[in-house]
């Protein structure tokens, strides 16, 4: 009884959504910003009320023993609200991806045609631990036109949940209506599932979290879905590579938040490199606090190091932990991240030009750097304001998804009474 109740519940906010969706089509530019920029304003005057809720949230995390990685995911600060209210006024200042025409053209009939960009229509959210995609997501979704159906994780509910009601409220002041976002207050899996189906209301699913939601969602949906990956994210150090620069970016892939998908999980070690560079690089990971986990060569190389095995080399740590392979030149690195990578973000450390390209052409992936850390894989970092998600896929959009990946194409045709 309860997941029929449930059902019809889930059924009907879909169903508000999309009546919603059609309001948001119709709002100018100005509108949408100016409801985004009253969001942004009432989270920072009500964030002590989040952060009541996601107090509730994280004792509840800690009774259940989950590790720091995930605690860091799902804690609140003032800070982290103010950041995330900040994003939406980036993203208002951004410019509104719909209604751009794209391509006109006239036939020899007469008949012109435009291919306009326009919203998707109902965005179906689905994702674990981090409240802040909560406010990401929906600023995206509202300023692309779109409404938003949100199904966070369980161990977020009461922090999600206060930070909807906040931006409810906000919404009164504004002409975009509060049944635009829609959150599914459930930890029933059931509810989760219902959205997998509901190609009627729903136009997009976008999983975020690990690997095992988003194959979930992947492998029983009807819904289309844009796929987001796991990172296990690789730092390859050339023999040719500067040892400063090599040392600087590992510590900051790695280090600077290790439980985010952008951050390396695995230092691939050209031999010679290391040959000469192992002091610096031992010194590296002690003063750090990285936990080496190492083929042969690194366990009998570097003090402590554990033995790697399979699982280590396809690992998404989220931790101090890292995987450390070496290699004999750039193409066995490129088939090690072949064989292992998630097609996030891999990045080479060389200062010979033609051993960075052909990492860059060859290597399968999302996002690629030569000679910076893989941390700029972030929407607010590259100039989106926020980011949705990152797409490993290659269908529609890859790598962080702003504002564009939200929008669809139509094809206007205006004629004066032409006929086929």
């Amino acid at each position: 009884m309860t997941q029929t109740i449930e059902k019809v519940n889930v059924e009907k906010q879909a169903i508000e959504a999309k009546k919603a969706a059609k309001t948001l089509s119709l709002l100018t530019t100005e509108e949408k910003n100016d409801a985004l920029l009253i969001l942004a304003n009432v989270l920072e005057e009500e964030y002590e009320s989040i952060l009541t809720a996601n107090h509730v949230d994280l004792e509840k995390a800690r009774e259940k023993g989950y590790d720091d990685a995930y605690m860091d995911r799902l804690a609140l600060s003032k800070e982290r609200v103010f950041e995330f209210a900040q994003g939406l006024r980036e993203v208002a200042e951004l410019e509104d991806p719909t209604g751009i025409v794209d391509s006109d053209w006239t036939l020899e009939n007469g008949l012109n045609v435009q291919k306009v960009t326009v919203p998707l229509g109902v965005i179906g959210m689905i994702y674990e631990a981090r409240p802040n995609v909560t406010v990401d997501a929906t600023g995206l979704a509202l300023k692309s036109g779109n409404a938003i159906v949100l199904k966070g994780g369980s161990s977020a509910i009461s922090s999600n949940k206060a930070i909807v009601e906040v931006m409810h409220r906000g919404l009164e002041e504004t002409k975009i209506p509060k049944e635009a976002i829609q959150f599914i207050a459930s930890t029933d899996r059931e509810a989760t599932s219902q959205l997998f189906t509901m190609k009627e209301h729903i136009d997009v699913l976008i999983p975020r979290g690990g690997g095992s939601l988003i194959q979930a969602v992947v492998n029983n949906a009807t819904v289309p879905v844009l796929e987001t990956g796991v990172g296990n994210c690789h730092l390859y150090i050339d023999k040719e590579a500067d040892v400063k620069k090599a040392l600087e970016i590992l510590v900051n892939a790695k280090t600077d938040r290790p439980a985010v998908c952008n951050a390396v999980e695995t230092v691939i070690v050209h031999a010679e490199w290391l040959e000469g560079n192992k002091d610096a690089l031992i010194q590296t990971f002690k003063e750090n606090g990285i936990k080496v986990h190492g083929d042969k060569v690194i366990v009998n190389l570097i003090p402590g190091a554990i033995p790697a095995n399979e699982e280590d080399w396809a690992n998404e740590y989220l931790s101090t932990d890292i995987a450390v392979k070496t290699v004999n030149d750039v193409m066995e690195a490129i088939d090690h991240i072949e064989q292992y990578g998630t097609k996030h973000s891999e990045a080479i450390i060389t200062e010979n030009g033609q051993t960075a390209d052909t990492f860059m052409k060859l290597v399968d992936a999302a996002a690629l750097y030569h000679n910076a850390s893989t941390r700029f894989t972030d929407g607010s970092a590259l100039g989106f304001g926020a980011e949705i998600g990152i797409s490993t896929q290659k269908l529609h959009a890859r790598g962080p998804m702003g504002l564009p990946a939200l929008t669809t194409v139509k094809y206007l045709m205006n004629g004066n009474g032409q006929i086929r």
